[in-house]
């Protein structure tokens, strides 16, 4: 089973789960920050879809005065490529891929688990995905921007991965050029990406939300 740490949501029809969706919460946050959008997203009713929504570590933040709060990492400065504490940020991915093994390990296809971040999260769902060695179902990018760009080491098995990736025209947090900035990266990279923005700033809207459900339906059901 699951470590504690983990806000688990089980599919509202009893069901036993089939398919396995990560929500990596933001700085300061924790995973009951995203409990909201579960019924939000209206799936259907035969998708029997479990969400995990792990809690970061609380963590001593540099851009913050070193207040400890909850981080996947350290943020050590807020320019344009973000200087992050990459050995924590890997340390945080490597988490999630062990809460991505232990779903297959109770029977999950790899290929119906689907990993979504915001934020400081989406970071951190970059690289746990990216790097995952067995094919996953998706990889949702919200509001954030590719860390470890320059370091990561790309698993073949998700090359094809669908990835789907959201930012905000007004995110004042983070800014879109760091969002755009990703995407490119991860096309140069050869991957393929749908890209789309929202008239919002560092946060979700409505529209965003429906989208959010199609895609999951598409990929899940």
């Amino acid at each position: 089973m699951t470590a504690p740490g983990e806000l688990i949501i089980e599919p509202k029809n009893g069901q036993p789960a089939d398919a396995c969706v990560f929500i990596i919460h933001g700085l300061g946050a924790d995973g009951h920050d995203f409990e909201p959008l579960v019924p939000a997203l209206t799936l259907p009713e035969n998708a029997y879809v479990r969400f995990i929504m792990p809690h970061a570590p609380r963590l001593p933040v540099t851009i913050n005065g070193g207040m400890v709060m909850p981080a996947w990492y350290d943020i050590l400065a807020m320019d344009l490529g973000r200087r992050v504490d990459e050995v924590q940020l890997k340390k945080s991915a490597e988490r999630i891929q062990a809460l991505i093994q232990e779903q297959i390990d109770q029977g999950i296809d790899s290929q119906r688990i689907i990993v979504a971040g915001f934020s400081q999260g989406g970071a951190v769902a970059y690289q746990a995905a990216l790097s995952f060695p067995q094919p996953l179902g998706g990889l949702l990018a919200m509001s954030t921007y590719f860390a470890t760009a320059d370091s990561i080491s790309p698993a073949e098995a998700n090359r094809q991965v669908p990835i789907e990736v959201h930012h905000g025209n007004f995110d004042p947090i983070v800014p879109e050029t760091l969002g755009r900035s990703g995407v490119e990266r991860l096309k140069a990279m050869g991957y393929s990406v749908n890209y789309r923005q929202y008239p919002m700033a560092h946060a979700l809207c409505p529209q965003q939300v429906n989208d959010i459900g199609k895609w999951l339906s598409e990929r899940l059901g």
